[in-house]
């Protein structure tokens, strides 16, 4: 027995060892690429393609000219950025009223085999977004959508719904049935249970979703480079992959656009994280 205790003892300071440095590897395998942007971010265009760690001598003046639009490829940088607060907004808003009204109506009114449209919705995920692509933009084109905010919102309304459907039907199994019924017997009409009771009571789960679908069109680049094609209407991914197409690209100035155009997610998300985790953990029980 007195010889197994050191054994175990080393055992597990090992593991615990192991753990450590496999933490720290990942550790650095993550922030190493933002690092990397930010060291590009804060050099010089002729410090760019230096062999050193550290930035020879950081300066802000990548952001200063993002903030000035004083690079030709920066001109309408703030348009585009309120172009895809614009579309990101929408689409979450979209996507909140569908996905809630379709989970209510199935789940809360009882229709006949509702879950099969649950399933069915769940379904358009067997298909992979980029295969979509070309049917997308020519139904766009048929309909003289093509360059227009619409034609993505409509695409990422649609990738985003199902999602959202099915989080909000988990979730509001959650909510007692007595609470619909003691409405009803009051007077109340199915809007004024949905809007007074049902939408409350699914607060985590709307932040949830919402932060998801505003995310889900933020991050957006392949719908929105085929269907808006250019002028006032791109959005800031778009412009940033612009950055690439010259023999010399200016890369302190795309790292500081990308930079300015991750904090408002950023900031969205460490804003609602808690409602957004406690929104989704309690969408996957039923109960």
């Amino acid at each position: 027995m007195t010889a197994q205790r050191p054994n175990r003892a080393i055992g597990r300071a090992l593991d615990s060892i192991g753990a450590w440095v496999l933490s720290a590897v990942l550790l650095v395998w993550t922030l190493l690429p933002i690092y990397n942007i930010i060291r590009v971010s804060m050099q010089e265009k002729e410090e760019v393609l230096s062999t050193s760690v550290f930035p020879v001598a950081p300066s802000p003046h990548a952001f200063s000219v993002v903030f000035r639009q004083a690079f030709w490829l920066l001109e309408t940088f703030w348009n585009q950025m309120g172009n895809s607060f614009y579309i990101g907004i929408i689409v979450a808003l979209l996507t909140l009223a569908i996905g809630s009204l379709t989970s209510f109506t199935i789940g809360r009114m009882r229709i006949r085999n509702g879950w099969m449209l649950t399933n069915a919705a769940l379904l358009t995920y067997v298909i992979p977004m980029s295969f979509l692509a070309i049917p997308f933009y020519g139904i766009m084109g048929k309909y003289g959508l093509t360059n227009n905010p619409i034609a993505v919102i409509a695409v990422e309304v649609t990738f985003a719904t199902p999602y959202a459907i099915f989080i909000f039907q988990q979730y509001s199994a959650s909510i007692p049935f007595e609470l619909d019924e003691a409405a009803r017997i009051d007077g109340a009409s199915p809007p004024q249970i949905f809007f007074r009771i049902y939408l409350p009571l699914m607060a985590p789960a709307l932040v949830a979703i919402g932060t998801y679908a505003l995310l889900l069109s933020w991050n957006e680049y392949l719908y929105a480079f085929l269907l808006l094609s250019g002028g006032k209407v791109v959005t800031v991914p778009v412009a940033l992959g612009k950055f690439l197409v010259g023999d010399e690209a200016p890369w302190n100035y795309l790292m500081a656009a990308a930079i300015i155009y991750a904090i408002p997610p950023l900031l969205i998300y460490y804003g609602v994280r808690r409602k957004m985790s406690g929104g989704l953990t309690m969408g996957g029980v039923k109960g």
